[in-house]
């Protein structure tokens, strides 16, 4: 039998037919101004930002406009977290690993000091010195799949529902913050969508997907625009389509004028 990747060996042990009901969301936005804000940002602060760091950034001032969404469950109740915290998974050993970076009040950073921070973060997780991820890898490699199940199901509970931390086991409380982004742009996809993690007990998944030159109609002519495929998983029992409208909203706006990524937080 060929040696599994961590990621793989949690994915056999926990994912099943899922119990909750998720909502599956799409959105293609112009990137225009976007990618104009994210070159003018890269010029005046010399910080690599990232179309993945700026949808970070608008994933951020969205949770503050949609609050439902930023919680969790706890015996059957809903809980709002204190702060925006959105966690972006970082490919290792050349994709054949995940590992995340937690990034806290992602609505009140700035864009360059948001992609330091997880620039920072993702280094050390792909150098093998993230003490954290070390502890809770090691466990999980060491461990026969039918055992990760039902401790997976339980340090999900009582990190991601009671909001407890164990240091010792290289976990800490709420590890996914509200929402977890990814991207498949880089792998060429166009578009995906997130299957939800069960121990990740977070409401709300984003993938990206590659910008393409597309053709599209402004005022009745047909122009090409970089056009991005944005994709929510979301479990259905913290949002409802008022709010889903709201989340798409703020995205449109934000895309469209970027500084309003700073006017919202």
């Amino acid at each position: 039998m060929s040696k599994m990747s961590t990621r793989r060996k949690l994915a056999i042990a926990t994912w099943s037919a899922p119990q909750e009901g998720n909502i599956y969301g799409k959105l293609s936005v112009d990137a225009t101004h976007a990618l104009a804000y994210l070159d003018r940002v890269r010029a005046e602060t010399g910080e690599r930002v990232t179309i993945t760091h700026f949808v970070g950034k608008v994933v951020g001032a969205a949770l503050r406009e949609a609050p439902g969404l930023n919680g969790y469950l706890r015996f059957g109740g809903y809980h709002q977290h204190s702060t925006v915290d959105v966690a972006f998974l970082v490919a290792l050993e050349e994709g054949s690993d995940l590992g995340k970076v937690k990034v806290e009040r992602v609505d009140e950073k700035r864009l360059e000091d948001l992609a330091r921070e997880f620039g920072a973060a993702a280094a050390k997780l792909r150098a093998g010195k993230d003490k954290q991820f070390k502890k809770s890898n090691d466990l999980a490699r060491a461990l026969p799949t039918w055992i990760i199940r039902p401790l997976l199901a339980l340090i999900g509970w009582l990190t991601g529902s009671l909001g407890v931390s164990l240091p010792a086991a290289g976990l800490e409380a709420f590890p996914f913050g509200a929402c977890v982004i990814t991207s498949v742009g880089m792998l060429g996809l166009d578009e995906g969508f997130v299957p939800p993690t069960p121990f990740a007990r977070v409401p709300l998944y984003v993938l990206l997907g590659a910008i393409r030159d597309q053709a599209v109609v402004e005022d009745g002519q047909v122009v090409v625009r970089p056009m991005l495929t944005i994709t929510a998983t979301i479990d259905h029992r913290f949002m409802d389509g008022f709010q889903g409208a709201v989340l798409a909203r703020k995205v449109r706006e934000i895309f469209a004028d970027p500084s309003l990524l700073y006017a919202a937080g």
